[in-house]
C-alpha cells in the first residue's frame, strides 16, 4: 500500500511541476524550466535526464519495466517529464530534441493506454496534443 500511495503522490506532484514549467516557458525563463525538469527527473525517478535520453524509444518500455522494475505510475511520470522537456526544447528552438521527447512521451502514453485498466481522459487529451505537436514539427519550414 505504501508503494501505491507513493506513486499517487508522485503523479500529483508531476502535475504541479508541469504547470510550473509551462508557466516558466510562457515567461521565457527557459533556463529555469530546464533546471526544474532536471530536478524532476532526479527527484521523482531517481535518475538524471540523460539516463532516459540514452534509451532508444524502441526499447524504452521493455528496459524500464524489465530491467529497472518501473511501474505504470513511473511511466506516467516519465511521459509527463518527456512532454515538458519537449515543450522547453521547442521553445528553445531545438526541434530535433523536441521531436524525440514528444515521440517518447507519446510512446509511453500509448503503452499505458493499452496496459492500464482505467480510462483517462487526460491521457487521451495529452496524446492528441502530442500528435498535433509532432505534425507541426513535421511541416516543412517556410523560407
Amino acid at each position: 500500500m505504501f508503494q501505491k500511495d507513493y506513486i499517487l503522490r508522485m503523479i500529483e506532484m508531476i502535475g504541479d511541476l508541469i504547470a510550473a514549467i509551462l508557466g516558466l516557458i510562457k515567461k521565457g525563463d527557459l533556463e529555469q524550466a530546464e533546471k526544474m525538469i532536471d530536478r524532476g527527473y532526479y527527484e521523482l525517478l531517481r535518475r538524471d535526464a540523460s539516463f532516459f535520453q540514452l534509451i532508444p524509444k524502441e526499447h524504452l518500455t521493455d528496459k524500464l519495466l524489465g530491467d529497472h522494475h518501473y511501474t505504470n505510475g513511473h511511466l506516467t511520470v516519465l511521459a509527463e517529464l518527456f512532454y515538458a522537456e519537449a515543450m522547453v526544447s521547442q521553445a528553445s528552438n531545438k526541434p530535433d530534441n523536441s521531436r524525440v521527447c514528444f515521440e517518447k512521451s507519446l510512446l509511453l502514453l500509448e503503452f499505458l493506454e493499452q496496459a492500464d485498466k482505467t480510462y483517462s481522459e487526460k491521457r487521451i487529451e495529452r496524446m492528441n496534443l502530442i500528435k498535433e505537436q509532432l505534425a507541426e514539427l513535421s511541416k516543412p519550414k517556410e523560407a
